[in-house]
């Protein structure tokens, strides 16, 4: 079973990291980021299955567990007697992960705790809350219609244009359900270490995404491109994030550095590649799930093959 390891815990998540950190860039954020989590989270479930299935052999080499059960421990340990490691590592990856997905949980329903507070205030519109705070913030709400909240800060910040430009980016994000993609990138980055690497691309991909619809909505890309400048110079002299966000979280001063590569994005956006780029992720999280589906009926057989 040592293979599936190797391909599942070792290659997969590498290629992964590699392919989505190429493509981030280089593709039409509306449709990249979509595709791009859903490859990352089937590549995240296939390595969570792939520890799970290790962890049920490591107990099964017990002599402890694997004799109640009528399986001879020295036959499942045989099958990785080269690798005595590895069933072990796949316990402790997996523990890891399981802690990590639980933090990752919790953040996701404190926040959606907070952001609650704001869904029975009178709107402006029906779906734009003013705030009387002189802090600059604008974020989105998701959950039934949705709510923008805009701070009197950040709305007494922004001209007509810039403000019809930031309501336009909160809209993206609420009509593209966003924070699914956000959470899903998460959950997937607590399973695996390589992944954390990609948590913020795949945050930048999503404020691309939101940017890209705001412009072809209003149709003025260096309108768009002065609010995302304004509201981040705004927010960070109100020591808060730095950039247009989707849902109130702990501040993180450190990704102001995305809102440069943002507003040059819609004043000179680049030529992208070709959506058949994807494939290439794609084809590795499918490879994934179906080696995945292999280790498992592999773990079966060596189950059965090991009764005494």
């Amino acid at each position: 079973m040592f293979d599936h390891f190797l391909w599942e815990v070792l290659i997969c998540p590498v290629l992964v990291v590699f392919t989505i950190r190429y493509l981030a860039d280089r593709l039409r954020p509306e449709a990249a980021a979509f595709l791009l989590v859903t490859s990352l989270t089937a590549a995240a479930v296939g390595c969570l299955v792939t520890l799970g299935a290790f962890t049920l052999k490591a107990v099964a080499e017990l002599p402890l567990t694997a004799s109640p059960l009528g399986i001879s421990d020295a036959y499942v340990r045989a099958d990785t007697a080269g690798e005595p490691w590895v069933s072990w590592l796949a316990v402790a990856m997996l523990l890891t992960a399981q802690i990590g997905l639980a933090r990752v949980w919790r953040t996701h329903r404190r926040d959606t705790a907070y952001a609650r507070r704001y869904t029975g205030l009178p709107t402006v519109d029906g779906q734009v809350v003013i705030l009387d705070d002189d802090r600059a913030e604008a974020f989105a709400v998701p959950g039934g219609d949705g709510r923008i909240i805009v701070t009197t800060g950040m709305r007494a910040a922004l001209d007509d244009t810039q403000y019809s430009a930031l309501l336009a980016h909160e809209r993206a994000h609420l009509r593209s359900r966003h924070h699914r993609l956000v959470l899903l990138a998460h959950l997937s980055a607590a399973v695996h270490p390589a992944f954390r690497l990609l948590t913020r691309h795949i945050d930048h991909l999503v404020e691309r995404a939101a940017d890209e619809r705001a412009a072809a909505e209003l149709g003025d890309r260096r309108g768009v491109a002065r609010a995302i400048a304004t509201a981040a110079l705004v927010s960070d002299s109100t020591h808060r994030v730095g950039s247009l966000r989707m849902a109130p979280s702990s501040p993180d001063l450190s990704r102001a550095g995305a809102v440069p590569r943002r507003v040059a994005s819609l004043i000179t956006p680049r030529r992208n590649r070709p959506l058949l780029a994807l494939v290439i992720p794609a084809a590795v999280a499918a490879f994934s799930l179906a080696w995945t589906a292999e280790c498992v009926w592999d773990l079966g057989e060596l189950l059965i093959a090991a009764q005494i």
